[in-house]
């Protein structure tokens, strides 16, 4: 004797939607997607903010050694401008003195 025993699982009946519940549903799917797209869009612009910071950061520093670089070559400029003034009366005074004692006119 075989004894047969068989299980039907109950049909699940089509779910009927209605147009409020699609558009509720939408709605919420859309939510989730803008929010996951603002996070995203956050997260780029502060990393982009960061790495904005860093090479403005880089920048201010080449900029600063660059105008110590040019305070330098100035001041030297200046000196040896201040240097050539002072030889240039200095030569004039000679120029003078030799043409008073010597009579001898030099150019």
């Amino acid at each position: 004797m075989k004894l047969e025993f068989e299980y039907h699982m109950p049909k699940k009946k089509p779910q009927q939607l209605t147009r409020k519940e699609i558009e509720r549903l939408l709605s919420q799917q859309t939510m989730v997607i803008l929010n996951a797209v603002s996070e995203k869009t956050i997260n780029l612009e502060s990393s982009l903010k960061r790495g904005m910071e860093k090479m403005e950061f880089r920048i201010n520093q080449k900029i600063d050694k660059l105008t110590n670089t040019l305070d330098k070559f100035l001041k030297r400029l200046t000196d040896i401008e201040d240097e050539f003034v002072i030889m240039k009366a200095e030569v004039n005074r000679l120029k003078k003195i030799i043409r008073e004692k010597l009579g001898v006119e030099l150019l």
